[in-house]
């Protein structure tokens, strides 16, 4: 976003919020779906994640939004974990683009 010229603290939070918040994180997801990227694998970790039971409350979005982000979170954190990190940067370059598209 710096790169972008976007340096002042209010513009870099609400720019920010379009690449890490529940709803967009959500629909990073469901374009995932839509265009098949995610393995196998993938799905299994983020249907885990997304069902797993959490002691935690959606701050500014619905429970259904929150728990899809936190699958998409899972996806990450599975590939992370298992080292697979052309696979992080993959998703994370695509994840990237979609949401420039939005903006």
């Amino acid at each position: 976003m710096l790169s972008q010229g976007i340096t002042k603290p209010g513009e870099l939070q609400k720019t920010a919020v379009k690449f890490v918040s529940a709803k967009a994180q959500a629909f990073l997801i469901s374009e995932m779906e839509k265009d098949d990227i995610l393995t196998e694998e993938e799905l299994v970790y983020f249907k885990r994640g997304r069902n797993a039971h959490s002691k935690t409350t959606a701050k500014n979005t619905d429970v259904v939004t929150y728990r899809i982000s936190t699958g998409f979170e899972a996806v990450f954190g599975f590939n992370h974990l298992t080292h697979k990190h052309d696979r992080v940067a993959f998703l994370a370059d695509y994840c990237l683009e979609k949401i420039s598209e939005q903006i």
